[in-house]
């Protein structure tokens, strides 16, 4: 259905409080811009600005983009004879060619990863958000393999792809604030994700594969 003039409405009043949010958060740093400063130069109320954005750190993070159910919704939505760890590799290897935003791949990124990384309240929401995907991942590797929460091999399964995933935000931080562009960059981290593949093994990639569905009769 196409999008009506209310919704389309809300949609751009929502994406104008972000860009000039972030704006001002790159320009004078997170902790010293108010949200009745950011209210104010997006033209519009305080509480308009809160029915958008529950929090101050909404405005950089959004919780539609930066969702803890990132990992499981990857996995949920793989293809039968897939892996959940291979899901989460192809998936990312999709995003750095295609030079996805959402990882930091463009141009002028480094300095919004510069202002986060200088906020500590962004660099612990950032550290959380990497434990409650890792959470909800498990919580679907339990819920498909029937496996208790503390199985040894869900333990470990859920880690491990919690840990390449952030690895890769890890590592285009890291050379984006060494100046790298992104095409160097997702050049570098394609060069990553290949070497996560072979350091991880057939194991990691043969655990709760799905099965084929049945063909419909």
């Amino acid at each position: 259905m196409s999008e009506g003039l209310r919704e389309r409405k809300k949609r751009q009043t929502r994406q104008r409080i972000h860009e000039v949010a972030m704006r001002l958060f790159v320009e004078r740093g997170f902790d010293k811009v108010t949200i009745a400063e950011v209210a104010a130069a997006a033209e519009v109320s305080v509480n308009t600005l809160y029915n958008y954005f529950e929090a101050k750190e909404d405005l950089v993070l959004p919780p539609d983009e930066a969702s803890p159910q990132r990992l499981a919704e990857i996995v949920r939505q793989r293809a039968p004879g897939e892996s959940p760890a291979r899901a989460v590799l192809s998936r990312l290897r999709a995003e750095v060619r295609g030079r996805e935003r959402q990882l930091g791949l463009a141009e002028g990124f480094g300095a919004v990863f510069e202002m986060m990384r200088a906020a500590p309240t962004l660099t612990a929401r950032l550290g959380d958000l990497g434990q409650e995907m890792t959470d909800a991942l498990a919580a679907q590797l339990a819920e498909e393999t029937g496996a208790a929460p503390d199985d040894p091999a869900l333990c470990a399964a859920a880690s491990q792809i919690g840990w390449f995933h952030s690895l890769v935000f890890a590592e285009i931080g890291r050379r984006l604030v060494a100046g790298r562009t992104p095409d160097e960059i997702a050049d570098d981290v394609l060069a990553l994700l290949d070497a996560v593949e072979e350091l991880l093994g057939k194991r990691a990639f043969s655990y709760a594969v799905r099965e084929d569905r049945p063909c419909s009769e």
